[in-house]
């Protein structure tokens, strides 16, 4: 392993000084800088802004900004922007959409918007002394944060609830304030930190001046204060229902399909190694939307993956059922997003987004991105219970690995012809290249 030497100030270096110490640090071509440079936007108001999203930013990361289209949402047509490196995400997606609008399409109820947070903080008093005084403390933090909860509230959003938790099972003298917040089209972490911040200075002001209080009583320590992302009363529901003799030509097909995909996602929510599979193609959906609407996938994930856990062990988060002829495909899921401020606002392909969604609410965009998770799931498991998931997966992936051989587009044209009812592999890709070039 090579050792490099420790650099200070680094981030105060400007992008071509950056770049050429790497080169140095790392022996890399000549033609670095140039490759690098190749990659930044030619608009230079852009190319600001998107390099002001990161530190130590050299260039630009490029992923396909694409769409998938007739997607039907509780009875409003669609298209759906997508950042994905997997041309099956999309691909699934769109047939997933295609399918359904013949069908009625998507539905969505949103179940909650309500977003947390928590300060944690550490106070050795008589637990009693600070139940009793709660009510009151409650009141100094809600006046004592109105400068940063004002505009907020104007739009409709602000601070839901307050609930002081002792948790001497945790950390000895352990208390949290379990916060609760509206932050209407906002995703809101800015907000919410804020708000907990203030919250922390002002009950170490209540510590230190109340009279009730002992001296030894007086040293509260704040912790932390930060949001959290597991929501589980930010929610959306999304479902598709049609009756089981729509789900294939024949009757008798379409029952055994619709029996086998109920079994499969039943597979999911009962068994940890499926569960997390199952779940990670709904997140091929969620992710790809949420990147194009510069939302936070990270955060969405981090959430989601805890909701399915809620019940003490790791489940898929779809349900799937037949009653009285009808098949039902369901997903309840936490998502906290925004539609203004951030990426969302800065990005020039996140504005655009935006636009082809129609300039969605925050509850709107919640149930777009449930539905690219359900719509993901269908294709998968549908593919699984039918075909296999390779033939389709493997055949999106032939561009890419003809791509890696670097042939002309008159070889590529060759191969895709010859794959057309062919399974394909790298192994069996490179035999037909080898017998053909």
């Amino acid at each position: 392993m090579t050792e490099h030497k420790i650099i200070n100030g680094f981030s105060k270096f400007d992008r071509t000084q950056k770049i050429q110490w790497l080169i140095e640090q790392f022996h890399l071509d000549a033609e670095t800088q140039a490759f690098l440079d190749s990659f930044q936007l030619t608009n230079q108001q852009w190319q600001a802004v998107i390099a002001d999203l990161s530190e130590n930013q050299l260039s630009n990361f490029h992923l396909p900004f694409t769409v998938a289209p007739n997607f039907i949402v509780d009875g409003q047509t669609q298209v759906f922007p997508l950042v994905t490196e997997e041309s099956s995400v999309v691909a699934a997606l769109a047939k997933a959409a295609g399918f359904w609008a013949k069908r009625g399409g998507f539905k969505s109820e949103i179940i909650g918007t309500q977003k947390k947070g928590q300060l944690h903080f550490s106070w050795n008093g008589q637990p009693q002394k600070l139940r009793k005084a709660f009510p009151e403390i409650k009141q100094k933090l809600l006046k004592e944060a109105e400068p940063l909860t004002q505009n907020m509230e104007k739009r409709g959003g602000g601070i839901r609830a307050i609930e002081l938790k002792e948790l001497p099972e945790i950390l000895p003298n352990y208390y949290q304030l379990d916060v609760a917040f509206e932050t209407c089209d906002a995703m809101g972490a800015n907000f919410i930190n804020s708000c907990l911040e203030q919250f922390g200075r002002s009950m170490k002001d209540w510590a230190s001046t109340a009279p009730e209080l002992l001296p030894e009583e007086q040293g509260l320590e704040v912790i932390m204060a930060i949001l959290s992302n597991y929501v589980p009363d930010s929610r959306v529901r999304v479902w598709v229902e049609c009756p089981v003799e729509e789900l294939a030509d024949e009757r008798e097909e379409a029952y055994a399909f619709a029996e086998k995909f109920v079994r499969a996602v039943r597979i999911a929510r009962e068994d940890v190694s499926r569960a997390v599979t199952h779940n990670k193609g709904i997140f091929n959906g969620i992710d790809a939307l949420s990147m194009a609407t510069g939302n936070d996938f990270r955060a969405i994930e981090a959430g989601a993956h805890a909701y399915a856990a809620q019940q003490g062990q790791y489940r898929g988060l779809t349900e799937a059922w037949i009653d009285q002829g009808k098949f039902w495909f369901q997903m309840e899921i936490p998502l906290a997003v925004g539609v203004v401020g951030g990426v969302t606002s800065l990005h020039p392909l996140a504005k655009l987004a935006m636009q082809i969604l129609g300039n969605p609410s925050a509850k709107e965009l919640m149930a777009y991105l449930a539905v690219a998770g359900l719509a993901s799931n269908w294709s998968a498991v549908r593919a699984l219970v039918t075909t296999g998931i390779q033939q389709g997966h493997m055949k999106m992936h032939l561009s890419n690995i003809l791509n890696s051989f670097q042939v002309s587009d008159e070889q590529k044209e060759s191969a895709r012809l010859y794959f057309q009812d062919r399974e394909v592999s790298f192994a069996e890709v490179k035999k037909f290249l080898e017998k053909h070039v």
